[in-house]
């Protein structure tokens, strides 16, 4: 992978339509306390799923995809087309982004500033970790735009030039879509779909996501990028988990 697709595979894991109708008609108050996010309340997570990678040229790639996080603190992944052949690692912690394409020998190892800087996409830790459980991207507040959509609450964020529009299910209050946007000199956007929600320790969990990237770096066309991850075995517990990382 080259550095560009190392960025959207970094984006791509860490995520995973209603019916039309007419807005129902709320008052600001009303749908703020109907609005009930659902947050993934763990202490230590593994995961392990199937994924399929679209390029922009064609090229597909399957594989494993292996995950370890260690709540507000640490997310890692890995990938393994097959014949326990690692190709990417990441390490993800509060402070630092550290992935190896072990294959093409391409890496990144930086601080969301740095990141920031020279890929134009502001990134935290905490948004990291809410797009991979389906959490909505920010917290809440009164300057988000929210409406209840049948049985749907449509959220818009702004966040440090990034639009976001989010989908929530008023039944299990996790996000069923999402797009985000930049709004200033990037032209780049993600869209995910969350879908296949089970019940992991009495908290639903999204099962699939299907993810489309449009990554645009400065002085390069945009490249489009997509991800199809499929868990297949989630478990949460309170036991410490390792995090190995091998630059």
């Amino acid at each position: 992978m080259s550095k560009a697709k190392l960025v959207a595979f970094l984006l791509a894991c860490v995520l995973s339509a209603s019916c039309a109708r007419k807005p129902m008609s709320y008052t600001s108050d009303t749908v703020m306390e109907q609005f009930e996010p659902s947050y993934l309340d763990y202490n230590y997570l593994t995961a392990k799923g199937k994924v399929t990678l679209e390029e922009q040229d064609g090229k597909i790639t399957k594989g494993t995809l292996n995950i370890r996080a260690k709540k507000d603190s640490i997310i890692w992944f890995n990938m393994s087309p097959g014949l326990g052949i690692e190709a990417v690692r990441g390490y993800i912690s509060t402070d630092q982004i550290k992935i190896r394409d072990r294959i093409n020998g391409q890496k990144i190892d930086m601080g969301y500033e740095e990141f920031q800087k020279k890929y134009g996409v502001p990134l935290s830790f905490s948004l990291f970790q809410n797009l991979l459980f389906a959490n909505i991207p920010h917290e809440f507040s009164y300057r988000d735009r929210l409406i209840r959509i049948g049985k749907t609450f449509e959220l818009r964020q702004e966040r440090e030039n990034i639009q976001y529009k989010t989908l929530v299910d008023a039944g299990h209050g996790k996000v069923s879509q999402l797009e985000s946007e930049a709004t200033k000199n990037r032209s780049g956007s993600v869209s995910a779909s969350y879908m296949d929600f089970r019940d992991l320790n009495g908290q639903p969990f999204p099962y699939q996501a299907i993810i489309k990237m449009v990554l645009s770096l400065p002085q390069k066309p945009n490249t489009n990028f997509f991800m199809n991850a499929e868990m297949v075995k989630v478990e949460l517990t309170d036991d410490p988990l390792s995090f190995p990382y091998n630059f």
